[in-house]
């Protein structure tokens, strides 16, 4: 039984076939990240101190550098999905709903690139 209207049908109206995908993607970057952040947390916990030259002798050690660069993106990936699930549920206006994911997406991106970059600065030695 189909409960699409004729005109719907016409005009091609329905499911885009992407939302598991995009359920997936979320549920798959909370998993990865749920391991990074507890790591993130305990690791932070255990220094020393907080203090800036602490935490940028902390950050500049190889494993940490490396587990903070994937920890990065997975957070920013999964803002941007979680985001995106906000808008599209509850801003009304097509035209406002496309330029908030938009922004919500670019904003995601810059700061993931700006936070990589600062992670090998400080691992490379710059900071």
């Amino acid at each position: 039984m189909n409960y699409r209207s004729p005109l719907a049908r016409a005009r091609g109206l329905g499911s885009a076939k992407e939302g598991v995908s995009h359920w997936r993607t979320q549920r798959l970057t909370a998993v990865a990240l749920l391991p990074l952040l507890i790591w993130l947390v305990l690791a932070l916990a255990l220094l020393d101190g907080y203090d800036y030259k602490t935490l940028v002798g902390w950050a500049a050690q190889p494993a940490h550098a490396i587990l903070l660069i994937v920890t990065v993106p997975a957070l920013f990936w999964h803002s941007s999905l979680g985001l995106q699930v906000v808008i599209e549920d509850y801003i009304g206006s097509e035209g406002l709903r496309m330029t908030l994911i938009i922004a919500v997406n670019f904003a995601n991106i810059l700061g993931c690139i700006i936070s990589i970059f600062a992670v090998l600065k400080i691992a490379l030695g710059s900071a």
